[in-house]
């Protein structure tokens, strides 16, 4: 079964939970760290899916068009990165197409495939799939079915599916846009409600033994159903800035992040079949 590794293409300080502590003077190296996946991707012959986040489209075009031109899936991750939870239906449209329209001129391509920073996407602005279909995207990958502080919505399948309009977390019309939700293990439900345990990647890629995660994909596959994973180039590269912030702020930031992440990620490569998100939801 082939599964889909994707790429988040942000910048480090882009974590929520960082934001009050961050320095006023932020170096970045995302060039280099998605140009150290990109390196990985071709000694392991994968072709996957970036979601590229506006900032880092407009700031540094020529890395959008490397990944374009090594035949990768270029996806919208929005522009600021800020929760779209906390923005408005005008300033969620305006994120949106200037990112769409910012990755237009780049690569000449229009993307089909969306995901909400942090996972923001919940039925309190289910609105915002309304946002994609009018802009012909095919499908959206903002759901994630477990339950955080930040994000989750605990009930949604976790299977690939088409959105109801009325009610994301269950499943709607057959022509619809499809949502591609980010992969949780199913437990059991417990009066009504889910109880789901996050694989998708991100902390839980760096966090997990790589045993355990191998597992956890098996045991996705098993079920008939792909993969859906993210990761971040920051974790792959550089080192963050001495910053004075909580404990379990910096253990989330930093744990199990550059070589430890690098020797994980190769392994997954070696055991499972990846491809584009885009290829993926084919049969859907």
């Amino acid at each position: 079964m082939f599964n889909a590794l994707t790429v988040d293409v942000e910048y480090w300080w882009c974590n929520e939970f960082l934001t009050p502590y961050l320095p006023k003077e932020k170096k970045s190296f995302v060039v280099e760290a998605t140009e150290l996946l990109l390196d990985i991707f071709d000694k392991y012959k994968l072709k996957t899916t970036f979601f590229i986040l506006g900032k880092v489209a407009e700031n540094h075009p020529e890395l959008i068009k490397k990944i374009h031109k090594k035949n990768h899936e270029i996806g919208n991750h929005a522009y600021s990165h800020k929760p779209l939870y906390n923005l408005s239906k005008k300033e969620v449209e305006w994120e949106i197409e200037t990112t769409d329209e910012l990755i237009y001129n780049i690569t000449n391509e229009k993307p089909v495939g969306f995901r909400a920073p942090h996972a923001s996407i919940t039925n309190k602005n289910k609105w915002i799939l309304d946002i994609l279909r009018g802009l012909s995207y095919k499908y959206d990958s903002s759901v994630y079915p477990v339950k955080t502080n930040l994000y989750g919505i605990p009930n949604a399948p976790v299977d690939i599916y088409r959105p109801s309009r009325d009610n994301i977390s269950k499943h709607g019309y057959s022509d619809d846009i499809i949502e591609v939700p980010l992969s949780a293990i199913k437990l059991f439900n417990f009066y009504n409600a889910n109880l789901n345990v996050p694989l998708g990647g991100g902390f839980y890629f760096r966090f997990y033994p790589y045993s355990i995660f191998k597992l956890g994909i098996l045991k996705i596959n098993k079920e008939n159903r792909p993969f859906i994973g993210y990761i971040h180039p920051w974790e792959f590269y550089g080192d963050f800035p001495d910053m004075r912030i909580p404990l379990l702020n910096k253990f989330e930031a930093t744990w199990g992040r550059g070589d430890k992440a690098i020797n994980k990620l190769e392994k997954v490569l070696i055991d499972f079949k990846f491809k584009k998100i885009c290829e993926i939801i084919e049969k859907y």
